[in-house]
């Protein structure tokens, strides 16, 4: 026994690199390589007796050769440590491993850290602790409840709406939030009003806040009559300083990241999807080459804590001090606390693990959006502990007889947390004035507006709305919106998110059939009660009956009320895509056509409401099929006019009504004519002699041959130039226009 290794079990395998690193030979580190225990993809997998919901996990095959290892690893150590994530996932996964590889998981001991550093993994090794059943508890119940909300309503909607898709716990609360602010969007009128703006003394701008005793504020001033009138009214008048007021704001420090801040940060300063943020945080967290080795440089990602070290604290007060002199440091450290219910205090915000390790260092290891993040992340923990930035602000009122004016300045008095993070606030200085100073006034205008509707979410702000709503927690946000646009729920068109047509029918049901499961404040209450079961406040099992019963019972209901949302009538043509059948639908918007193979091909026409289908697709042609010698008929399609067999469906013959342009290159593997056709991804150049010859090209050829192999190029635009590039060895030329 005293020969044996201790064996340590994480989830990655870049985690059981940073952690072998750190340790001598006395130890062995295996990665299980995240969830190796899960409930099976093709059944319920829930056995449900008596009111007691007993989950049927399943190791997958995939997992099966790393459960046999750690097995075989576990029976030669003397000790086995369970070293997963600190988060009830990694709790849960833990105890997964330990049933997997036949140990009793409360009798393992279980270590943990918020950062993979040298001196954290030691101090974990001295204190461990035994696997939190508690926290396993709120994770199995939260995996079950998705697993009984997605296995019994997805199946639902398919067959009531259309093939493929999916409901979910929180995917559904989050896509209701989304489709709730397009139904603003399109219900929101546009509401005209003018505002009356005044420069004085050549370079004052100022806007008019009072007329004969009214306040005017937004909307007061509703047609351009009122507003022209008011202007003629004070355009003759004298007016002067009546008030000057200078007042001190201070700006606080913002605190170190959690979750969702750096989500939203990263998504708002960096253009990063919550998704990228995440992948990238987690190799920073896990470990990367520094000047002192492999090693985590961040702190546990995964967190809605606002916690920091004593120590951590005490290094950033130092580096401030030492970089940017005592000016900038408090007196005190600076405490933070989130407003969060069910925050697990015990964790940390994320932070650097090193304040040496600065970005000027880090540029030498990092790549260029690792870089981009850990800079992030350690200029807004450095600047969480510097002092708040103080600013002067200036207020100006202009006043004649019948108006006041109003004009605002600021000064930045002290820059504070801003020297770390950049950004201040741009300086807008007003000259130095009396009260009762006359002023010349040099303009004044009537500007018309127009209020606008609200804005479409992007993803960092509906990260901040789930978490303001308590939908989700940290490790929910990211998947949440990749699994809605997974599931062709949302679109991002410029960084915002649209709901496509199926969302608002998915929505639609929900709401009528399904009110608790879109109710944002239904799935707040539920994540409380999972963050119960983890604090030992309330049963698992008793959470999931309350909620599976009425669930059950509105499914049933579901089955027999909601009315089948599908049309789907053959309108005896093939899809030119794929050559499945088209069939008419229902939508949003009306009736259109569409492939039945959705959604594998998703090729659509719109249906002309003036004609018939069959009039709007159908002429008559001279050419005869060459297949069955029935007439061809000429029909439409979404790229033009193409050629097909009347005797459809018993023919399915099909040609283009023109002949595809030839080219004047010859092909270069037989001969053969190269002739411009068309794709679902669009237009390419390929041989005329397909299928036998399988010569294609994005870009169009040319005659020109390639100096390096003596291919044939195609001329294309690289990197704004026109380049002739060789179709086979890729070699670019630039085209010269001399």
């Amino acid at each position: 026994m005293a020969n044996q290794k201790s064996l340590i079990i994480v989830e990655s395998p870049a985690k059981a690199r940073t952690i072998k690193n750190f340790l001598g030979k006395d130890y062995e580190v295996i990665a299980s390589k995240g969830h190796i225990r899960d409930l099976p993809k093709s059944s319920f997998g829930i056995k449900i007796e008596q009111g007691r919901f007993e989950p049927q996990y399943r190791v997958d095959k995939e997992h099966s050769k790393i459960v046999k290892e750690i097995k075989d690893l576990a029976k030669k150590s003397s000790t086995v440590y369970i070293a997963t994530d600190e988060d009830r996932e990694g709790e849960a996964i833990g105890y997964h491993i330990a049933k997997a590889i036949g140990k009793e998981p409360e009798k393992l001991p279980r270590i943990v850290f918020h950062e993979i550093t040298k001196n954290a993994i030691k101090k974990a090794l001295e204190n461990p602790r035994t696997i939190d059943m508690d926290r396993v508890n709120a994770q199995q119940a939260r995996r079950l409840l998705d697993r009984i909300v997605g296995y019994k309503l997805s199946p639902l909607l398919s067959s009531k709406i259309q093939r493929g898709l999916s409901a979910g716990r929180v995917q559904s609360a989050a896509l209701k939030l989304v489709v709730d602010r397009e139904r603003e969007i399109k219900a929101f009128v546009p509401e005209e009003y003018w505002s009356i703006e005044a420069v004085f003394n050549e370079s004052i701008e100022s806007q008019l806040i009072k007329f004969q005793g009214e306040k005017i504020e937004k909307l007061s001033i509703k047609k351009q009559e009122e507003a022209q009138k008011i202007v003629e009214i004070l355009k003759d008048e004298e007016f002067r300083v009546a008030k000057i007021e200078k007042k001190q704001r201070i700006t606080k420090s913002p605190p170190p990241f959690m979750t969702s801040t750096l989500q939203q940060s990263a998504s708002t300063q960096l253009g990063f999807s919550p998704k990228k943020t995440m992948m990238i945080a987690q190799k920073l967290y896990e470990g990367v080459q520094t000047d002192k080795g492999i090693t985590g440089i961040i702190t546990y990602m995964r967190t809605d804590s606002l916690n920091i070290a004593k120590e951590a604290v005490e290094a950033a007060r130092e580096k401030i001090e030492k970089s940017f002199s005592k000016e900038y440091l408090p007196e005190k450290p600076k405490i933070y606390t989130t407003k969060n219910k069910g925050a697990q205090e015990a964790h940390e915000a994320i932070r650097p693990t090193m304040i040496d390790f600065t970005p000027q260092i880090a540029a030498q290891f990092l790549n260029k959006d690792e870089l981009k993040l850990y800079t992030l992340i350690y200029n807004r923990f450095l600047a969480s502990q510097a002092k708040d930035a103080i600013f002067e602000t200036q207020t100006i009122y202009f006043a004649s007889d019948d108006g006041v004016f109003k004009a605002s300045g600021r000064k930045l008095v002290f820059d504070g947390f801003y020297k770390i993070l950049g950004g201040a606030e741009k300086e807008k200085l007003l000259p130095e004035l009396k009260e009762g100073e006359k002023v010349s006034l040099t303009k004044l205008e009537a500007i018309q507006h127009f209020t606008e509707p609200p804005s479409r979410y992007s993803e960092a702000s509906l990260i901040k709305k789930l978490e303001s709503l308590g939908i989700g927690r940290p490790s929910t946000y990211a998947p949440t919106i990749a699994l809605l646009q997974a599931r062709n729920y949302i679109e991002i068109e410029k960084k915002q998110l649209k709901p496509t047509d199926i969302a608002f029918k998915v929505i639609e049901i929900l709401e009528e059939h399904f009110p608790n499961i879109v109710d944002s404040s239904f799935t707040a209450k539920m994540e409380e009660e999972l963050d119960e079961i983890a604090e030992a406040k309330k049963d698992w099992q008793k959470v999931l009956a309350e909620f599976y019963e009425p669930f059950i019972a509105q499914i049933e209901k579901g089955k027999r009320e909601i009315k089948s949302q599908k049309i789907a009538i053959p309108v005896g043509r093939n899809c030119p895509e794929c050559g499945a059948e088209l069939i008419k639908r229902s939508g949003r918007f009306g009736e259109f056509i569409a492939c039945s193979a959705f959604p594998k091909c998703k090729y659509t026409e719109q249906i002309d409401e003036e004609k018939t289908s069959e009039e709007k697709n159908e002429e008559k042609s001279e050419e005869i099929c060459d297949k069955c010698g029935s007439p061809m008929v000429i029909k439409s399609g979404p790229r033009g006019k193409f050629l097909a067999c009347s005797a459809y469906p018993k023919c399915k013959n099909t040609k283009p009504l023109n002949q595809p342009k030839k080219l004047d290159v010859k092909c270069p593997e037989c001969g053969g004519e190269i002739v411009e056709r068309y794709s679902k991804r669009g237009k390419f150049f390929g041989c005329a002699n397909y299928p036998k010859c399988t010569f294609i090209s994005k870009f169009e050829p040319t005659t020109s041959k390639c100096p390096k192999c003596g291919y044939i190029t195609a001329k294309r635009t690289y990197r704004n130039k026109e380049v002739l590039e060789c179709i086979k060895c890729k070699h670019k030329e630039e085209i010269s226009h001399k």
